[in-house]
């Protein structure tokens, strides 16, 4: 198992629009295409705090590049991302990470 860490830096004022596009659209297609989420959170405290953080459970780096191209190649995905950003951009950055848990995680 190993874990992707995802964070998007936010436009000015757009955080309310990639929330609802996670709520209302994001999630849904995520389950049809197996990506499991392991959470998100937003910056309580701290330097961050136009970010939207998430982490993503995936079986292996090979499982990850099928589903998330499947996904990313979803017509309803691309209808939905390019809707949500007819107002304009949303995401100013996207830095990923792939996570290895340790044999003394308590996630694994």
């Amino acid at each position: 198992m190993i874990y992707e860490l995802r964070v998007y830096s936010c436009l000015p004022g757009r955080m309310p629009a990639l929330q609802k596009r996670f709520r209302e659209h994001t999630l849904r297609l995520w389950d049809r295409h197996g990506i499991r989420q392991a959470g998100f959170w937003t910056t309580l405290i701290g330097p961050a705090n136009n970010d939207l953080t998430y982490l993503i459970a995936w079986e292996s780096l090979a499982d990850r590049e099928s589903r998330w191209n499947a996904f990313m190649a979803d017509p309803e995905w691309q209808a939905a991302r390019a809707d949500s950003e007819k107002d304009g951009l949303i995401v100013a950055n996207v830095a990923s990470s792939f996570l290895q848990p340790t044999d003394f995680s308590s996630v694994r």
